[in-house]
C-alpha cells in the first residue's frame, strides 16, 4: 500500500468507529473554530482531573461540521489527550494530532490545524468555566446552533496562521 491508500483507508477506519463525538455537558473548557460561512466548524470540549498533583485531560470530546478528514484527525485527537497533562497538550502540533493518520494530503492539512486551533483555543481558558460571551460560544450551545445563526458575534473565528 502506498503512503494515499494508507492515509484513506486510516481514514475510513476513524469514521466507521468515531470515538467521543458529541456535546461534553460537564465540560471545564470548551474551544471552538471556523466558520459556518466557509462550512468547516469544529468544537472540543475538555474535562479535567487531578492526577499527581497535576492537572490532566481525563475526557475530551468534539463537534465537527467539515470533510470527513476534520472528523477522523479530531476523534483520533480526542483519544490522544485522555492522560496528557495541560502542558503537555499545549505543546502538541496540528501534525502531530493527525500523525496516526498517516501522511495527509497538502489540501487536508487544514483539518489538523482546526483540531490544534480547537485544542489550544479550550486549553487557554485553564479549565475555568467559559462565560457567555458575545465572543466565543456559550456554555451549553450546540455546534449546530452556532453554526445556523447568523456570526454576528456567535461563533469565534481563530485564525490559525499559516503553516
Amino acid at each position: 500500500m502506498n503512503s494515499e491508500t494508507d492515509f484513506e483507508e486510516n481514514v475510513r477506519l476513524a469514521l466507521a468507529n468515531p470515538q467521543n463525538q458529541g456535546e461534553m455537558t460537564d465540560a471545564d473548557s470548551v474551544g471552538t473554530v471556523g466558520s459556518p460561512d466557509c462550512g468547516d466548524m469544529l468544537r472540543m470540549w475538555l474535562k479535567f482531573t487531578e492526577k499527581d498533583g497535576q492537572k490532566v485531560i481525563d475526557r475530551a470530546s468534539f463537534q465537527s461540521f467539515g470533510c470527513q478528514t476534520a472528523i477522523a484527525v479530531a476523534s483520533m485527537a480526542t483519544e490522544m489527550l485522555k492522560g496528557k497533562t495541560v502542558e503537555e497538550a499545549e505543546t502538541l502540533s496540528s501534525s502531530e494530532l493527525s500523525a496516526p493518520l498517516g501522511d495527509i494530503p497538502p489540501m487536508k492539512i487544514h483539518c489538523g490545524q482546526m483540531v490544534e486551533g480547537a485544542l489550544k483555543q479550550a486549553l487557554s481558558q485553564n479549565g475555568d468555566t467559559p462565560e457567555p460571551a458575545g465572543d466565543g460560544p456559550a456554555p451549553g450551545n450546540t455546534l449546530l446552533g452556532d453554526f445556523h445563526a447568523s456570526t454576528s458575534g456567535k461563533v469565534k473565528v481563530v485564525p490559525l496562521g499559516d503553516r
